[in-house]
Formats: C-alpha cells, structure tokens, sequence
C-alpha cells in the first residue's frame, strides 16, 4: 500500500538525518496519495528508516497498513492536508530554523528566492507538541505560505511531492542561516512589496528555475 510514497517518506527521512536537520528522533515527514498518507512512524531513527516502517493512515487518522504507530504529529499532517492543496510534508527541527524560532515573531523577506515560501516566513505560537493546539497553530500560521517556523520547536514545509517539500525545508534552513549572519553584521534589509513584485515579473519573464537553449547564433571555441 502506497508503496512510491513510503519509499519516498523513507529516502526523505534519511536525507534530511543527514543533512543534520533531524537529529535522531526529532522530526517527521509524509506522503499523501488521495485519502491515504504514509507518515514516519513515532520514535523511529530517521536515519534509517525504511521503506516498510513508514505507515499507511487515511485522513481520519485510522491505520490503515504497518506496525507502527504513526507520528506524534499526525494531527499536524492531517490538519495541513484537509486545508491546503499539499501532496507532502516535511517537519524537522533543523538547527538554524530552531534558533531562529525562538527569537523572531516572523522572519523577514530578505532574499528573493524566499518567494517560494510565500515571502516572510510566519512564526507560529508556541505549543506543546504532538497536541491540538499545536496543529491548529501552524495550520493557520501556514495560510498563504508553503511554510512556517514553529516558535521554540522547528520547521514545516509542504509541496506538491516528498522532493518539492524537501527543496523548501533546505530553503528555509538556508534563509534562516542568511538572516541569522546579517543580523550579526547589522539590520536586515527587507523587500518591500514593490522589490517582491518586480522579483514575480522578472521570473515570468524569463521563465526562472528552468534551463533552455540558446537562441540565435552560438561561437565555438577556438
């Protein structure tokens, strides 16, 4: 059951162990294919979790395949799914994102490729983890983002699959470790929404993120 999905839950979970953004335990991610979600299960290493330890929920939380029990933050998943068109999500408590939680009440837009994330990237209140409050906190902090941190706790990302949630998590991490670095030369700048606008144009335009050929006449070298 959902066999693409648990592996890609269990790659996602390994790849993200080593980048040191789940550290041991810490940490959850998932895979929704319709009404069913693979999710790591609660307590497992990530670093070496495989394929056939990653359970098989449906959006009410009943299980569905597997031996273990699913995430303490399953609530969190499900509540994201039922909101927003997300296919996947990753939850980690990367050290930078972390740390940064615990100090800002939203990270500001300082770089462009923070448009991803839906620009300044929320803050959501604390809450003890694994409980309602949590979820319906960063739920709602997630609106009109595509991720959030989680004051004193970590980050949360979700994409259309396991690769694009995993591409934004790194990308937060990175614009954590960019704020936190300016910060200690001196004030951030921040993008006002005219710069953010231009940024949207210009992507358009030139079709940013995506290779293509070159038109007209190439030199060769001699």
């Amino acid at each position: 059951m959902l066999d693409r999905e648990r592996e890609d839950v269990a790659e996602a979970c390994r790849r993200m162990a080593a980048e040191g953004l789940t550290p041991g335990t810490a940490g959850n991610i998932s895979a929704r294919s319709g009404e069913r979600v693979a999710i790591s299960p609660t307590g497992a290493v990530l670093e070496e979790l495989a394929p056939e330890q990653v359970t098989v929920v449906d959006l009410d939380g009943n299980a569905l395949w597997g031996e273990l029990a699913p995430s303490s933050e399953l609530d969190l998943h499900l509540g994201i799914y039922r909101r927003y068109e997300a296919e996947a999500i990753v939850h980690t408590h990367a050290p930078i994102s972390t740390a940064i939680s615990c100090v800002l009440d939203e990270l500001p837009c300082i770089h462009y490729q923070m448009l991803l994330l839906g620009g300044t990237v929320p803050v959501a209140p604390y809450a003890t983890f694994g409980t309602p409050e949590l979820a319906d906190s960063v739920v709602d902090a997630l609106e009109g983002h595509t991720a959030a941190l989680m004051a004193n706790h970590g980050s949360i990302a979700y994409g259309g699959d396991v690769s694009q949630a995993v591409d934004l998590t790194l990308l937060l991490e990175w614009a954590c470790e960019v704020y936190w670095r300016a910060a200690s030369l001196g004030e951030p700048r921040e993008l006002d929404d005219e710069q953010r606008s231009a940024v949207v144009s210009q992507a358009v335009e030139r079709n940013y993120g995506t290779t293509r050929r070159i038109d007209g006449p190439r030199g060769q070298a001699g």
